[in-house]
């Protein structure tokens, strides 16, 4: 006996430019039938709540599936999979397609080579599958959209829920940002973690999907942002605190991966505040108000 509900969906041409696009959705539990062999031509993210089963993919390899779990199906690629037939399993899926299926790839979002994934749980991704249900009610003139942005959200909670990373990152993320505005080499960074800077590089595409240089990059240039809006430090100022003593090369750099010189960037920000922002991060439940002027 198993219960099911399915929506499916044909997104325009013009959806299809927002970078994904939801084909279908569905919840299912109890004693489901296996599915496949089958080869499809899209996305679909399997969330396996409870229970537990197997999956087979192109090498016939039988490998177990115990919840919490992600099953990640890719186009073109074989596969067959169903639940233990003594105690089934809870499921969500999601259908997907579109060119920033692509890009989630590359930065490790999808896992093409690891069908199944065990995740920590599944509250984020169910609350994602659970969005995509609501917009799927018949006659909703936002459903490709809201369907849309549901999935880039899912993609994020699956990212966050993996089981063999912490949802805020791992020590050495969280080492490599304490020391991003260091004058520290790839080398030397790996080297403070006893590990070799081939190690690191795997380490930080595991856990953030970019090289090490790019991940301090990151930090860098969105710290060197933050003082250009609410400061009025110089340029040169802004290099040094961001890790740069050549405010010439700190320049060329933000300018060839901004798009806009720092002057010109601050200038388009004009948000210069005596003391700079704040560095408390707001409660969405209770946001700061004007006094006087509280709803």
């Amino acid at each position: 006996m198993y219960h099911t509900w399915m929506r499916y969906f044909t997104p325009s041409p013009a959806h299809h430019r927002l970078g994904l696009v939801c084909l279908g959705v569905g919840l299912q539990h109890g004693m489901l039938p296996t599915v496949g062999p089958r080869t499809l031509d899209h996305h679909v993210a399997v969330v396996i709540g409870a229970g537990g089963g197997w999956f087979r993919g192109p090498d016939g390899r039988e490998i177990p599936v115990t919840a919490p779990a992600l099953i990640w199906l890719t186009p073109g690629v074989p596969h067959h999979y169903g639940p233990d037939p003594a105690t089934g399993w809870d499921e969500s899926f999601v259908d997907f397609t579109g060119p920033a299926a692509a890009t989630y790839t590359e930065l490790g979002y999808i896992e093409p080579d690891r069908p199944v994934v065990p995740l920590s749980d599944t509250v984020g991704a169910r609350a994602a599958v659970g969005r995509i249900a609501r917009a799927a009610r018949r006659g909703n003139p936002l459903l490709e959209v809201e369907t849309a942005a549901a999935v880039h959200e899912l993609l994020v909670a699956l990212r966050r829920a993996r089981a063999d990373v912490a949802p805020d990152g791992d020590l050495v993320l969280d080492a490599l940002a304490r020391d991003a505005f260091q004058p520290l080499s790839v080398a030397e960074h790996a080297s403070r973690h006893g590990m070799t800077p081939a190690e690191l590089r795997t380490a930080v595409r595991r856990a953030a999907g970019c090289s090490p240089k790019d991940y301090l990059l990151g930090i860098r240039l969105g710290r060197a942002k933050e003082l250009l809006a609410a400061t009025e430090l110089p340029v040169a100022a802004v290099a040094r605190r961001v890790g740069y003593d050549d405010p010439a090369y700190f320049s060329r750099l933000f300018t060839r991966r901004v798009g806009i010189a720092p002057v010109r960037f601050r200038e388009q920000q004009g948000r210069s505040v005596p003391g700079g922002w704040s560095h408390r991060i707001p409660d969405p439940e209770h946001p700061p108000t004007i006094p006087g002027h509280a709803t």
